[in-house]
């Protein structure tokens, strides 16, 4: 497995069908509803296997010069609980650190909290409600 940016229209279409498939198609939303304007000025990885197969994605953007925020991290359902996951988060707060910030915020659905209090996050405090029906919790990290 590696990890990589997507560069082609190719490996963003996969990149965009996971992120519906995995966080929005299960909850009955739209095609189109798995983006959102920032994307076009983020930066978005992409866990890929050998032959090229896409196994997870995740984005990272800025508030300011110096919070970066993560959003959209989404694995495959048949490679998830194999690490793969933390090693995309590992490279976007990377690529955070990298550009400036000195700490990461999420909003992790209630499913997720787990995963990420064990990848150093701590909770601040009740997130959105996502499509009526999927709580979220602020969570942060200092890098």
């Amino acid at each position: 497995m590696r990890i990589i940016q997507p560069a082609t229209p190719e490996e963003f279409r996969h990149y965009y069908d996971l992120r519906w498939r995995i966080l929005c198609a299960p909850w009955e939303q739209p095609r189109g509803i798995e983006r959102d304007p920032s994307d076009a000025t983020s930066i978005h990885l992409m866990a890929i296997d050998d032959d090229g197969s896409i196994l997870g994605c995740g984005r990272l953007h800025f508030n300011s010069a110096t919070e970066a925020q993560i959003r959209y991290m989404a694995i495959e359902t048949a490679h998830q609980h194999q690490g793969i996951g933390g090693r995309l988060l590992q490279a976007l707060e990377q690529q955070a650190g990298q550009s400036g910030a000195i700490e990461v915020m999420l909003n992790a659905r209630d499913t997720a909290l787990a995963f990420y209090s064990k990848h150093g996050y701590l909770q601040e405090g009740p997130g959105h409600l996502l499509f009526d029906s999927i709580a979220h919790v602020k969570m942060r990290k200092q890098l």
